[in-house]
């Protein structure tokens, strides 16, 4: 009998070991998923050891329930990954691992070496002429494309309908071949390469020259700079060598427009991938990716832990986006980890944005990132004027200033787009009472209802609970209701009325819930035709709109006084992403900001002086008051009904770093951490429960995570622990 630790998926911090019934230890390998008893359960676990020495004896343990792979399903690079990452961010092994894994696969599924389908013509339909399908411009379409080269079924219905391959099927014109995944096979580019200007050509040779070793390069270019081109000169050599590549992406909305650009350029298999793909879907992606079939995919942050077959460069567009750190369960950070695993895989990794984070830019200044600048746009496109519009003692309508209104309409009566920011959707941010001055709230949080008109509802876009539009205020009853500030879905109802004779599009969260219509959407702004076009902060990722030539930011007032030390970089990111739509294509670009206070040191810093100074002074900054880079972080949240029990438990937590601190010599590690709380948190009740936390800050990260194992190992024993909800998170982005 074989013993083996099992790594599951449960909130424990350790490993259960298990018998096999089997002498022979090449039937199991680590990294390979069984199905163990535990408890009233049966749960998929990974095999992380086989007969440790530390073990039970045989009489005491459980028997594995069956073996679910010949071979590992996580592979030696991937678990040094995984295992570095629940060291790290200190979460369960067993709940890392599984969610590296797709759900179905989580669920048990076995892999039987599974195939994919291959459409091919037979020899009836090679035979055939195109005047056989005159009454058919669809099954036209997709004979002519397989006349070409045989495809993926997946491939054929991401173009075509079932329908239309079902017809060919019926016909025998066609046929499906089932076909093992293998390494694809690199053919030359379908398009030819751009011309680089010096500053990408140098940036290309870098990259190029590291392929093979572990490097790590920071791409820092304005917007329209061309560091999409860098990414695509310097993936050719990869492809050419047989090799994969990953490139990762904050948001699913650049997935689809990321996927369509580098299909233009190379005729290798490339896959996305994100969290709208079926469970299906996600298999198929994973199975692709382990056995080399796919040559690129780009996804979103957990695509990084997908199985590389030969992984030969890791490319990170927009890597300053928050969206790159998981915000609830296992709260890693894809860029991060990124880098982990660029040095484990000993392949170069490719960090690019117009704002890089001032943890990018600090990593420069210690000399870990190699720094690559694209100072100049690609083309001889300029770079956008901005123009302040001071707000004060203005007539607004609707939230736009009369100045503004006619620059908009000067744009668009020239054939040009115009793009409006604005940066909360709904209609309105609450309703008010005008008898009373009463407002929406969330019955769930301590933060205001925000009205959707189109659905008649009040929504709370904290815990998403949402209920009808009362008809009388909830304090003194009168019926006097109104919407009280601006959302998107209020500047489009009033844009069409204002300026009637442009169409509008627009792209938010709302808007573009159903399947498809991100893509339908994009297309429409893509077409060209002038028209308006409204959305939040999904407008600021990386979309090249070229006909977009006025940018007008409708307010960032409210994002300019934060209690979050991170605001201010967060705000110059945004300014100088939104401000980069503009003047992408041959018509000079404009930026116009709103603002109540057009003389903010802030403001003035980015629009005088650019991101790239502002960043070098917030740096100073950070150093001045020892805050994250300069010093490493960590945050307890606690959660619960009671918001004395929440404010105990972390205060036991505090007294227990107080105590190290106390009991240590001078010189121990201990010293060397500081703690701010327990306090209130800025939301402080969210989805019913009230909310506390405890900062800790160093310099000196091992003494941090020295310091996060004893409280851990408190934690494991207090009583208090079973009366609420608790998050450990380590270098924390949102200290909401």
């Amino acid at each position: 009998m074989l013993i083996v630790r099992v790594a599951l998926p449960v909130p424990l911090r350790q490993h259960f070991d298990y018998q096999l019934e089997t002498d022979d230890p090449a039937e199991v390998m680590v990294g390979a998923r069984v199905l163990v008893p535990f408890g009233k359960r049966q749960l998929v676990g990974i095999v992380w050891q086989i007969n440790p020495i530390d073990s039970f004896s045989n009489s005491q343990l459980k028997t594995v329930s069956a073996l679910l792979d010949p071979s590992p399903v996580l592979g030696p690079q991937l678990r040094d990954l995984l295992s570095f990452a629940s060291d790290y961010y200190h979460h369960p092994l067993g709940d890392v691992l599984t969610s590296a894994l797709p759900a179905l696969l989580r669920e048990g599924r076995l892999l039987d070496n599974e195939k994919h389908k291959i459409v091919r013509l037979t020899e009836s339909g090679r035979q055939q002429q195109p005047e056989l399908f005159r009454r058919s411009a669809k099954q036209l379409a997709l004979w002519q494309a397989l006349s070409t080269s045989d495809l993926t079924e997946a491939d054929i219905l991401a173009q075509h309908s079932r329908t239309t391959l079902n017809q060919l099927l019926e016909k025998n014109l066609v046929e499906l071949v089932s076909q093992p995944f293998s390494p694809f096979v690199y053919q030359r580019e379908k398009q030819k390469a751009l011309p680089l200007n010096p500053a990408q050509a140098l940036a290309v040779t870098a990259v190029v020259q590291a392929l093979g070793s572990f490097s790590r390069f920071l791409l820092e270019g304005v917007t329209g700079s061309g560091k999409t081109e860098v990414y695509l000169q310097a993936i050719a050599p990869v492809l050419a060598k047989g090799q994969q590549v990953l490139v990762l992406v904050p948001e699913i909305g650049l997935t689809p427009q990321t996927l369509a650009r580098f299909e233009k350029r190379f005729a290798v298999p490339m896959q996305s991938w994100h969290s709208n793909m079926t469970d299906s879907e996600r298999l198929r992606a994973w199975q692709r990716s382990q056995s080399g079939d796919a040559a690129i995919t780009i996804g979103t942050r957990s695509a990084l832990f997908l199985p590389f077959h030969n992984l030969g460069l890791l490319i990170i567009d927009e890597e300053h986006d928050q969206s790159l750190k998981q915000q609830d369960g296992f709260r890693y950070h894809a860029r991060d980890l990124a880098v982990k695993r660029a040095s484990i895989e000993q392949c170069p990794i490719l960090l690019g944005s117009a704002t890089p984070s001032l943890e990018s830019l600090y990593n420069v200044q210690q000399k870990k990132f190699s720094h690559l600048q694209l100072p100049d746009r690609a083309t001889s496109q300029l770079v956008p004027q901005i123009e302040l519009i001071d707000l004060k003692q203005q007539v607004l309508k609707h939230g736009l200033a009369d100045g503004t209104l006619a620059q908009m309409r000067q744009h668009l009566s020239r054939g040009n787009q115009v793009m409006l920011f604005l940066n909360r959707r709904g209609f309105a941010p609450a309703l008010i009472c005008h008898e009373c001055g009463w407002l929406t709230e969330c019955l769930h949080c301590s933060a205001f209802t925000t009205y959707h008109k189109q659905s008649r509802q009040l929504v709370c876009h904290h815990c998403a609970a949402t209920r009808p539009v009362p008809h009388q205020c909830g304090a003194c009853g009168s019926t006097q209701l109104a919407p009280v500030g601006q959302g998107t879905e209020q500047l489009e109802e009033q844009l069409g009325k204002l300026i009637p004779d442009f169409p509008i599009t627009r792209l938010d969260r709302d808007s573009i819930r159903r399947k498809g219509s991100l893509e339908a959407h994009l297309a429409t702004i893509q077409s060209g035709a002038p028209q308006l076009v409204i959305g939040t902060q999904m407008l600021a990722k990386g979309h090249h709109f070229p006909n977009v030539t006025l940018v007008v930011i409708v307010d960032v007032d409210g994002a300019l006084y934060s209690s979050d030390f991170r605001a201010a970089e967060q705000l110059a990111q945004l300014l100088t992403q939104v401000s980069g739509r503009a003047g992408r294509g041959d018509v000079p670009g404009k930026v116009l900001l709103q603002t109540h206070y057009p003389g903010h040191p802030l403001l003035q810093d980015v629009i005088q002086n650019g991101y790239s100074a502002f960043a070098r002074s917030a740096l100073k900054e950070r150093q001045q008051t020892q805050l994250p880079p300069y010093q490493f972080m960590a945050m307890f949240r606690a959660e619960g009904l009671d918001s004395a029990i929440c404010q105990l438990w972390l205060s036991e937590l505090q007294q227990i770093c107080a105590g190290q601190m106390q009991s240590a010599t001078p010189l121990a590690p201990a010293n060397r951490v500081q703690w701010l709380g327990p306090v209130k948190a800025p939301l402080e009740r969210k989805a019913g429960k009230y909310r506390w936390q405890l900062q800790l800050f160093s310099p000196d990260r091992k003494a941090l995570h020295q310091l996060l194992e004893i409280l851990l190992s408190h934690i494991q024993k207090s009583a208090l622990s079973r009366k609420l909800k608790w998050q450990l998170d380590v270098d924390p982005l949102d200290l909401s």
